[in-house]
């Protein structure tokens, strides 16, 4: 989901580095952008002796279109929790039983058990992060913890703030504002929730995803966004930081599936038994400044990650957040039919 979503979809054609032959061809890999360490992928095709492409996409919404229409030529996917059901409904993941590779003994317990792939059939853990609000103190001296300064934003803040472009995580935080539960069918709040995104609508200066120089040279000053880019930002201006709305916050995890019609079944499936080994679930973490979900990694990872403060969730707020899921079908419609009409 969440680093970011933040540059164009591009492909990216990485290096081959020679190593002893244990597999060999190649895998081609569909993933968020800034979201694919370089490093991970080099060690990857040492190890193995296998060409990887990396093709990028900005949001969930467009990799899952782009997959649909078929022709993609990718073999791995890397989808957040709250659509992985999605794709398993619709039959584009390969059951690959991740659960049963030699690695999968390194995930955390609470990890393992998760509502969108019961018995994780389907994916592997790549990072886990949070969903809060981004702002310049320099401008603003409140109150960080609150989404009200984005549903209710001070003068100071009014004009420069953006919101990204990710339905779920925009109305789910709306809801909670107003008092209600994420996927709720209470007409009253939603209702109220459409009518607090309208009527904050016109102090926002964007819906989008935003390069993260617009935040460093303080051109936007808050925004909804992910702990994760939120931490990147901060090592450029140190004016930022992260708050996590008292009112309500998601925390959501990014899993790695293989594709139904993937080319290079077996290599992707060595891709995903990597990815749970502690040192390699590190070198993603220190790349993505996120969470992960594999015991062990604290070893390899920066220490100023396992201590800053986009990644500890301050004590009083930690029973605000809420685990991301996918709201049903009739909820989803909703949920649509306001995002719709927010940014049109």
């Amino acid at each position: 989901m969440k680093p970011a979503s933040l540059v164009a979809a591009a492909a990216v054609i990485l290096s081959v580095a020679t190593a002893p032959a244990l597999a060999e061809g190649q895998l081609n890999i569909f993933n968020f952008g800034l979201y694919t360490p370089p490093d991970l992928i080099k060690k990857f095709e040492k190890t193995y002796d296998v060409k990887v492409t990396v093709t990028e996409y900005d949001s969930n919404e467009t990799a899952i279109a782009k997959i649909e229409a078929g022709g993609h030529g990718f073999d791995i996917v890397v989808p957040s929790a709250s659509v992985v059901p999605i794709y398993i409904e619709k039959g584009l993941l390969l059951k690959s039983e991740p659960s049963q590779m030699s690695n999968f003994k390194n995930v955390e317990p609470q990890w393992v058990a998760v509502g969108w792939d019961k018995g994780r059939h389907y994916t592997a853990p790549w990072v886990w992060g949070t969903t809060g609000v981004m702002v310049n103190t320099n401008v603003y001296k409140g109150d960080i913890n609150t989404s009200a300064v984005i549903f209710d934003p001070p003068d100071a803040l009014k004009g420069k703030i953006n919101v990204v472009p990710s339905m779920s995580d925009v109305i789910d935080m709306a809801i909670e504002y107003v008092g209600g539960q994420p996927c709720t069918t209470d007409k009253a709040i939603l209702k109220a929730a459409r009518d607090k995104l309208a009527a904050a609508k016109p102090y926002w200066a964007s819906i989008d995803y935003p390069s993260f120089e617009k935040f460093i040279k303080e051109d936007l000053d808050a925004s909804i966004f992910w702990n994760g880019a939120a931490m990147r930002i901060r090592a450029e201006n140190p004016h930022f930081a992260y708050g996590y709305p008292k009112e309500g916050y998601a925390i959501w995890q990014d899993n790695v599936a293989i594709l139904a019609d993937a080319k290079n079944v077996e290599n992707a499936k060595l891709f995903l038994n990597f990815i749970m080994a502690p040192e390699n679930a590190a070198l993603v973490s220190n790349y993505t400044r996120y969470g992960n979900a594999i015991q062990g990694s604290e070893a390899f990872m920066d220490k100023d990650l396992l201590t800053a403060p986009e990644m500890v969730i301050p004590p009083a707020l930690k029973s605000a957040g809420h685990i991301q899921v996918t709201c049903p079908a009739d909820v989803q419609q909703i949920y649509s039919r306001i995002w719709t009409e927010l940014t049109k």
